[in-house]
C-alpha cells in the first residue's frame, strides 16, 4: 500500500482511530493486524516469507539470551545467515546468475545458468536489517530477548516503517509497544503535520521532478551535457524529497498514535563534507553500518590502510544495498573514494584554504563546501539513477561536452540543441519548487518549527495548513508514482 494512494486515506484515520477506541491490551493484536494488511496490499503471499524470519529470529533472540559460549554465536550466525539468504535469493540471484553467464562468456563457455522471474518483496532490506539490529543487540547484550511473540512480530512488522524505514533499534522501539499511549493534541498536531510536509515532498516536489528526471535518465542520448546536468541536479532533490518524504510521513503517522521514530534525514545537501551528508542522510542505515559493519571490522581502532579499507568496504557493501546493479555498487565505491581522498587530503585543502585567506571569509567558505560536497553527491546520483553502466558513462562523458555548449549557446544565442522544449514548461515550475525546498530548510535551521508553530495565533496556523492542503491538491501529481525505495 502506498503512503500517496487512496487505499491510505482510508486506511490510516480507520487504523488510528480504532488504535485509541480499543482496550491497551488489544491495541499491539490490532496494529500487527493492520500492518499485515497493510503488507499484503502488494503481493499477499509474501508474507509468509516474512512470518518465516519472523519465526527464525523470534527463537533466536531467546537461544542467544538461554546458552553460553559458542552456542551464542552459532544461533547469530543462523539468525543472520536466514535474514541475508531470503534477502540474497529474492535481491540479487538475479545479479550473480547473470554475471556469472557473463565471465563464463568471456572465456567462450556457455553455462546458461537459469534466471527466476520473481517479484522483489516490498521493504525487504529494510525490515531485514531491522531483524538483524534485534539479533544483534541481543547477543552483545544491549536488548533483552524478546518472549511476546506478537510484541516482536510487530516490531519488525510495524506498518508505518515497514517499508522504507527508519530502521529502527530494539532499544527505541520495542518498549513502546508496551506503553500506554493517550489520544494526545501535541502528538496529533506534530504528526499530522510532518505527514502533510511529507506529501507534499513527495506528490508536489519529487513527482513533479520525476517528469523531467525521468525521460532524460531513460534516454540520456537525446539530450545535451547541460540538459543531462539539470536533469541530475533535479534528480538529486527528487530522491531527496521522495525518500524523505516517506520518512516523514513514516514518522507522523507513527507519531499521531504516540510513537516516536528517530530523525531519518536532516537537510543532507547542507553537509559541507562527505562525512557529514552521510550524518544527515538516511541517518538510521548510515548508523547501522556504522554499528554493525564498520565497528566490528575494527572501524578506526586499526591501522590506517586497514581504517581506508574498512570505510571503503562499508560504502561498497552500502552500494550492493541498495540495488542489484553495477551502478549502485559504483555509487557506493564513489562515496567510499571521496571519504578517503577527503582524510587523505584534509591538512592540503587546510592550508591551501589558509593560504588564500578563504578560511578567514566564513560565509564564503561555508558555501564552499556546501557546493562542492554537492556536486559530488549531485555526480554519484547519475550512476544511482542510471538504467545500466553505459548509460552512465555515457551521462558522465557528455556533461565534459558543457563547456562547449555554453559557448555555443553564447555565440549563437540559441538554445534549440539543448532539447529543452518538452520540458521548458515544467523546467521553471521545477526550479521554484527546489527554490521553496531550500527557503524551508532555512528556516528550519533558524527556526524550532513545533515551537514556533505552538505560538502562532490560530489563524496564522489554520492559513498555512489550508495553504498546504491547497498545494497538495492544485499541484500535486497523483499518477501513483511509487515511492523509489518502495521495493529496495
Amino acid at each position: 500500500m502506498l503512503f500517496n494512494s487512496f487505499q491510505f486515506l482510508l486506511f490510516f484515520p480507520i487504523v488510528t482511530v480504532l488504535y485509541f477506541l480499543l482496550p491497551h491490551k488489544l491495541r499491539w493484536f490490532h496494529l500487527l493486524v493492520a500492518s499485515c494488511v497493510f503488507y499484503m496490499a502488494f503481493i499477499p503471499v509474501y508474507i509468509l516469507i516474512l512470518l518465516l524470519t519472523i519465526i527464525i529470529d523470534y527463537i533466536a533472540g531467546i537461544m542467544i539470551e538461554n546458552v553460553e559460549g559458542n552456542k551464542r554465536k552459532a544461533f547469530l550466525v543462523m539468525s543472520i545467515v536466514a535474514n541475508v539468504g531470503v534477502l540474497a535469493f529474492f535481491k540479487y540471484y538475479n545479479f550473480f546468475a547473470s554475471n556469472i553467464d557473463e565471465l563464463f562468456h568471456l572465456v567462450h563457455t556457455q553455462v546458461n545458468i537459469p534466471l527466476l522471474k520473481i517479484i522483489l518483496p516490498i521493504g525487504l532490506s529494510f525490515h531485514t536489517f531491522q531483524a538483524m539490529s534485534y539479533a544483534i543487540e541481543v547477543y552483545r547484550g544491549h536488548q533483552k530477548a524478546e518472549r511476546h511473540f506478537g510484541i516482536y512480530s510487530l516490531y519488525v512488522m510495524f506498518y508505518p516503517q515497514l517499508v522504507a524505514g527508519p530502521i529502527e533499534r530494539p532499544q527505541n522501539l520495542l518498549h513502546q509497544f508496551r506503553e500506554h499511549h493517550k489520544l494526545e493534541y501535541d502528538n496529533v498536531a506534530i504528526g499530522l503535520r510532518l505527514m502533510l510536509w511529507g506529501m507534499i515532498k513527495k506528490v508536489v516536489i519529487a513527482d513533479r521532478l520525476y517528469i523531467i528526471t525521468d525521460p532524460v535518465f531513460n534516454h540520456p542520448r537525446e539530450y545535451s551535457g547541460i540538459t543531462l546536468a539539470i536533469g541530475a541536479v533535479f534528480f538529486a532533490f527528487q530522491i531527496f524529497c521522495d525518500f524523505s518524504g516517506y520518512s516523514d510521513i513514516a514518522i507522523g503517522a507513527a507519531r499521531v498514535m504516540g510513537f516516536k521514530l528517530m530523525t531519518n534525514f536532516n537537510k543532507p545537501y547542507h553537509a559541507r563534507s562527505i562525512s557529514e551528508f552521510w550524518k544527515r542522510w538516511h541517518i538510521s542505515l548510515s548508523t547501522w553500518f556504522k554499528d554493525y559493519l564498520y565497528i566490528s571490522l575494527g572501524g578506526n581502532r586499526v591501522t590506517i590502510p586497514r581504517m581506508y579499507f574498512n570505510l571503503f568496504f562499508v560504502f561498497l557493501v552500502s552500494g550492493f544495498w541498495h540495488g542489484a546493479n553495477w551502478t549502485f555498487i559504483i555509487w557506493g565505491m564513489l562515496h567510499g573514494f571521496y571519504s578517503i581522498f577527503a582524510m587523505l587530503t584534509k591538512g592540503s585543502r587546510k592550508k591551501l584554504s589558509e593560504q588564500t585567506g578563504i578560511s578567514k571569509i566564513y560565509w564564503f567558505n561555508n558555501m564552499l563546501d556546501v557546493f562542492i560536497t554537492f556536486v559530488l553527491v549531485t555526480f554519484a546520483w547519475i550512476f544511482f539513477r542510471a538504467n545500466n553502466i553505459h548509460d552512465a558513462f555515457f551521462i558522465v562523458k557528455k556533461l565534459g561536452a558543457i563547456p562547449h555548449e555554453i559557448a555555443l549557446v553564447v555565440k549563437t544565442h540559441k538554445i534549440a540543441f539543448l532539447n529543452l522544449p518538452g520540458l521548458l514548461n515544467t523546467l521553471l515550475p521545477c526550479l521554484g519548487l527546489v527554490v521553496f525546498l531550500e527557503l524551508a530548510h532555512i528556516i528550519q535551521v533558524k527556526y524550532n518549527l513545533p515551537d514556533t508553530f505552538s505560538k502562532r495565533p490560530a489563524l496564522f496556523r489554520w492559513t498555512l495548513y489550508y495553504s498546504a492542503l491547497a498545494a497538495l491538491i492544485y499541484l500535486g501529481v497523483y499518477e501513483k508514482h511509487q515511492f523509489i525505495y518502495f521495493q529496495f
